[in-house]
């Protein structure tokens, strides 16, 4: 009897294996540890010779964690930056216009 292979389906850059689809799973919280990574972690680094090297991690202040569906379109820091800086001149404009006062009525 020959075996019958069946053709592994291709997944996207940003898909999983239906297996590890977590969205079903209870008891999950999404940004559970998000204030704990911005404080910084520790990572132990294995080196070749056996010897193990401690690193300590901390998120730079000023730094901007992305999410995912913004990450789509601004991949890199150079794509948000231009973005950013496109927005400033409207920023700039709206700041100015907000500090008039509006004009008052001469309506009886």
């Amino acid at each position: 009897m020959k075996k019958v292979r069946t053709k592994a389906r291709k997944l996207e850059p940003d898909e999983i294996l239906p297996e590890y689809d977590f969205r079903r799973m209870k008891g999950g919280v999404r940004g559970k540890y998000y204030q704990a990574y911005r404080a910084g972690h520790t990572v132990m680094v294995r080196e070749a010779d056996g010897t193990n090297r401690v690193q300590h991690f901390k998120v730079e202040d000023g730094a901007v964690i992305l999410e995912r569906d913004v990450r789509e379109y601004f991949p890199d820091a150079e794509s948000v930056n231009s973005a950013l800086r496109c927005l400033i001149p409207l920023i700039r404009k709206r700041q100015k216009g907000e500090k008039k006062e509006p004009a008052a009525s001469n309506r009886p």
